[in-house]
């Protein structure tokens, strides 16, 4: 229980779902956490919940400018860093003729540009050694429909994990990334379904799963904890696929 202890942690759209889940892990195994986010009764209900002693930042993870303030936070309260979960971003799905420039700037901005220049901007109050792990998705991996935007968005993820890996492990900083399947969590009641439409959509996901089920936040915090910790202290620029058999 104590595998993160004394560890800063900051873990971005940290108020639901995998997000705020990672955090209750992270606190039971010792970290100092803070978490990202832009809505702001998200953001004071996991205030609520994690305790007074969680660093709360509102955030948009697509405002390379703001970034700035999340890193300046970090390094006045905490002093530095040893854990960074970039997990903040958007889901949109729609087939290639449904999608305009906007849009797809949209997708980029917050999965890709947004945490791109957030590590860029942490870099100085990074610890050696330290830990950034990159949440990333099954669908980088499989075609599935209406998902070419954000399955792009994924897949560059994954790339970076490889690359800034490569430039960054000489500074003691391990970059990692985990690809969650299908997760229940309050990701797919935010993509715009009517209630019938989206018990079609998850069950249909559902039949490519070998496992038979969703997975669920805690499975997925699990590994980000061990990604996060001394463990794995000889993975570097890695991907653990946690998708139930999806990707198979």
């Amino acid at each position: 229980m104590n595998r993160l202890k004394d560890k800063r942690a900051l873990i971005t759209g940290g108020t639901s779902g995998i997000g705020l889940e990672t955090a209750r892990h992270f606190l039971q195994e010792g970290a100092r956490v803070a978490i990202t986010g832009k809505n702001p009764a998200t953001l004071e209900a996991a205030r609520k919940e994690l305790g007074s002693e969680v660093l709360v930042i509102a955030s948009d993870a697509s405002n390379v400018a703001g970034q700035k303030t999340v890193a300046e936070k970090m390094r006045e309260t905490f002093g530095g860093l040893d854990i960074l979960f970039v997990n903040a971003g958007v889901t949109e799905l729609r087939p290639v003729e449904q999608w305009d420039e906007a849009g797809f700037d949209r997708a980029f901005a917050a999965n890709v540009k947004g945490p791109y220049f957030l590590i860029q901007t942490l870099l100085p109050i990074f610890a050696n050694p330290a830990s950034i792990v990159l949440n990333a998705s099954v669908n980088a991996h499989i075609g599935m429909p209406a998902t070419s935007v954000y399955g792009a968005t994924k897949a560059a993820l994954l790339s970076l994990a490889r690359t800034l890996s490569g430039e960054l492990i000489s500074r003691g900083i391990r970059v990692n990334a985990v690809s969650p399947g299908p997760i229940s969590t309050p990701l797919y009641s935010k993509l715009g379904f009517a209630e019938d439409e989206l018990k079609a959509v998850s069950a249909a996901i559902l039949k490519q799963v070998p496992a038979g089920r969703f997975g669920n936040p805690s499975e997925i915090a699990q590994a980000v904890v061990f990604l996060a910790s001394d463990e794995s202290a000889f993975t570097v620029g890695s991907e653990l696929l946690i998708d139930g058999g999806m990707s198979l």
